[in-house]
């Protein structure tokens, strides 16, 4: 296993629209194991393959405490979404960033798991936005796209001046 490197907003390849995977090998298992590692050590609770620069559909999840239930996701697809909340979210690759984000509050996924075995799950609360959050990054989408313009902009605004600054 390898610590993966997460690119930051506003980088443009944040913005390409993942494939799906063809066939859960040795190669996505080990970007899934690549992948929570990275996600662990950042330390974060949601990591896609977008991410990491990868651009096919893997996600990984993780929102227990202990960093215990490690959930695989592969070519997700919601289902059905229900009802409507909002929570204050975060990502890895707008460090520093929070803001509130209106999603489905309940949700049922279909995905592959990191064998490539089919699975349904219904999810609410925190893990319906943690899925929901990470697949837009599949999609090509950062949270902070549903935030204002002119945060937006403030948000590139700072991450470049920090990214400046660090260089």
């Amino acid at each position: 296993m390898s610590l993966l490197n997460i690119i930051h907003y506003p980088d443009k390849r944040l913005h390409t629209v993942a494939k799906p995977v063809v066939a859960v090998d040795a190669r996505i298992q080990k970007l899934v194991a690549d992948m929570a590692q990275t996600m662990y050590a950042a330390p974060g609770i949601g990591l896609a393959a977008t991410q990491v620069d990868v651009h096919e559909q893997v996600i990984v999840i993780d929102i227990s405490e202990t960093r215990s239930d490690l959930r695989v996701f592969i070519n997700p697809q919601i289902l059905k979404a229900e009802g409507s909340s909002v929570h204050e979210e975060g990502c890895l690759s707008v460090p520093g960033i929070y803001d509130r984000v209106t999603r489905a509050e309940r949700i049922t996924v279909s995905a592959l798991n990191a064998e490539g075995e089919t699975f349904t799950l219904d999810a609410d609360e925190l893990l319906a936005v943690c899925i929901q959050h990470e697949m837009d990054h599949l999609k090509g989408k950062v949270f902070v796209e549903y935030l204002s313009p002119l945060k937006q902009t403030r948000i590139r605004n700072k991450l470049k001046k920090h990214l400046r600054e660090t260089m």
